[in-house]
């Protein structure tokens, strides 16, 4: 009798480390009795309640996401009892928190969650899957912050169905653990019929396991040539830092939902990434590759090298960072540059992605408005965030993904160029060593300090953060391409354009979906969102055809007429076409020319 008690015992303590975490922690039971309704049920036990009244709320913003999401709205059917299970009163001060009295020292919390959308920052859940990001999941008390929580999942009967999560596994069967509120928070949790890879990366004497689950509706040959590739690059992030970080439980894990219903979106974590999209691997398995590279940089790159300001994450508020053209702009850079270096882009590839982000950044007239510091402070009214009013986004923002990607490219070459041995690898490598293995939040002046240091030249790094980080000066691409055996040039030269029209073709009219681009043909027009392309040089715009035809016969610099309708009326204006304003990166050897050994060896030691 007294062994088997011992045995019980171990097996509690097992679970609940201490008596005093058993007294102080919250624990929660997740169910799914109504699936095909997009329902889940949820059980969030409080025990040790340190005050009369217990605040609990829901999240209104989420790890990785910028803007607020007011998780709340998905929550009702909450209830609440103690210990004994007597009903306890809830009053509601605002509408993501409930407050609790009356209680024993233990809370219990009931409520039914709705979800229905599968991506990186909500939470699905249907006859297929449970994917549930944890702040669109789970209620929480702030006074427990610094508690542990424990989650037990109850598998719905006749499911084939694994547990998916950086949630630290427990003995007791579908059971996890996180130490505090903020990982629980930053630790998704995906349930499904996965198909299972993990692999061991040895460095410094010991093992640590990269996981990959995935979803999807594809063969198990079309996963194991995706995990082949993303061992590839896995490898290569490896590499620009030096080491893999020290994962919290020695794993990483790749959650992939590739389902005809999942949301396009890849969202990091600190020992994880979910990786959602509509797009099967048979099709688009280099495209969701991207996603996979971006997302685990982030593991080196905001996840440990975090920027002061979102340190510790505001879950009750939007969060803001004048840092974001780093952790995500650079990671942006990397993700891509992660795919040519693995040997998944062709350099020709590659200068496509170059084409596509230099477009997105040389031709948007907001880049002359905003450093990319004052960018990424934007980022609460864009990332995700809903609104119904129209916006004049278009000529006032550049996303901090787009500023901070080009800016990291100019910075490479520069230092590829100007210092010999050097590269933005060098630059990554120096401030992971820094602020990343430290885990020592950092400041925009802390990078500038570690780029003079890295290249021993103080003016040059403050001259670089001047005019490209705290300022928005023209970077000139031109020469520092060219470096690196590049061409930047007109992609359709003489090609008569309106400039960037946002038009939307249906019904045989042409509308504008959003307002004109300054400086534009359009916009010197006059036209704005919503307003109907009719005439241009006397013809019928019909489709996207006959408004190409239309321009086709015309050249750069002739005045032609346009009708068009705004707000229900006719109006008549002159605009003078221009060249079509669109770019393109193209190698060297495709112009025709010679590449030259230096250039050569640049972009060899750049891209391979």
């Amino acid at each position: 009798m007294k062994k088997i008690l011992l045995r019980s015992t171990a097996s509690f303590l097992l679970l609940f480390p201490t008596l005093l975490l058993a007294q102080t922690q919250t624990n929660y039971t997740v169910s799914f009795p109504n699936l095909v309704h997009h329902e889940a049920e949820i059980t969030a036990e409080f025990t040790g309640v340190p005050a009369e009244v217990l605040e609990v709320r829901m999240a209104r913003s989420s790890p990785g996401r910028y803007a607020l999401h007011e998780f709340a709205k998905n929550v009702y059917a909450v209830k609440a009892t103690n210990s004994k299970g007597e009903t306890l009163k809830i009053t509601r001060p605002n509408l993501h928190q409930w407050n609790v009295t009356g209680h024993n020292g233990t809370v219990k919390i009931t409520y039914t969650l709705f979800a229905d959308r599968p991506d990186g920052t909500y939470a699905a859940v249907d006859e297929t899957h449970a994917h549930l990001n944890a702040p669109a999941t789970f209620m929480y008390a702030p006074v427990f912050d610094q508690k542990p929580s424990f989650v037990k999942f109850e598998i719905p009967a006749g499911k084939n169905w694994t547990i998916a999560t950086q949630l630290k596994p427990e003995t007791a069967k579908n059971t996890f653990s996180a130490p505090s509120f903020q990982y629980l928070m930053d630790s998704p949790v995906k349930i499904a019929d996965f198909m299972w890879r993990e692999w061991p990366v040895q460095e410094n004497g010991k093992t640590q396991t990269i996981r990959f689950a995935l979803h999807h509706n594809g063969s198990a040959a079309e996963f194991d040539k995706y995990v082949e590739d993303t061992k590839k690059m896995v490898q290569e992030a490896k590499d620009v830092f030096g080491e893999l970080p020290a994962f919290d439980f020695g794993t990483y894990t790749f959650i992939g939902c590739y389902m005809p219903h999942a949301a396009g979106d890849g969202m990091e974590h600190r020992n994880s990434t979910i990786l959602t999209s509509s797009r099967p691997l048979k099709t688009h398995a280099k495209d969701n590759l991207g996603t996979v590279s971006h997302e685990f940089f982030h593991a080196w790159n905001v996840e440990r090298i975090r920027p002061q300001n979102l340190e510790p994450f505001n879950f009750a508020d939007a969060n803001s960072s004048d840092a974001l053209w780093f952790a995500e702009g650079f990671t942006n850079y990397y993700g891509d540059l992660l795919l040519c270096r693995s040997g998944l882009l062709s350099v020709d590839d590659y200068a496509k992605v170059l084409s596509n982000n230099l477009n997105n950044f040389l031709l948007l007239p907001g880049k002359d408005l905003y450093s990319p510091a004052e960018m990424s402070r934007q980022a609460p009214f864009v990332d995700a965030a809903r609104s119904v009013d129209n916006t004049n986004r278009l000529n006032t923002f550049v996303s901090y993904y787009t500023h901070g990607d080009v800016l990291a490219l100019a910075l490479d070459l520069t230092l590829r160029s100007e210092f010999a041995g050097i590269s933005l690898d060098d630059y990554m490598r120096a401030i992971w060593q820094k602020y990343g293995k430290t885990q020592k939040p950092y400041v925009l002046k802390d990078l500038e300090q570690t780029l003079a240091e890295l290249t021993k030249n103080e003016s040059f790094a403050s001259e670089f953060f001047q005019k490209y980080v705290y300022g928005h000066a023209p970077i000139d691409f031109n020469p520092l391409l060219k470096n690196a055996g590049l061409e930047l040039r007109p992609e359709k030269p003489n090609e008569a354009s309106l400039g960037f029209a946002p038009l939307s073709f249906a019904s045989n009219r042409a509308t504008m979906q959003a307002g004109s681009l300054r400086g534009s043909p359009l916009y010197q027009a006059g036209l704005e969102n919503e307003d109907v392309l009719l005439k241009l040089d006397g013809k019928k715009i019909t489709s996207a055809k006959t408004l190409q035809n239309i321009l086709k016969k015309h050249k750069p610099g002739n005045k032609v007429t346009l009708e068009f309708m705004q707000r229900s009326q006719v109006k008549t204006a002159t605009v003078t076409l221009i060249e079509n304003p669109d770019i393109e990166v193209v190698s060297t050897e495709k112009t025709g020319k010679t590449l030259s050994e230096s250039a050569k060896k640049l972009r060899d030691n750049w891209l391979k």
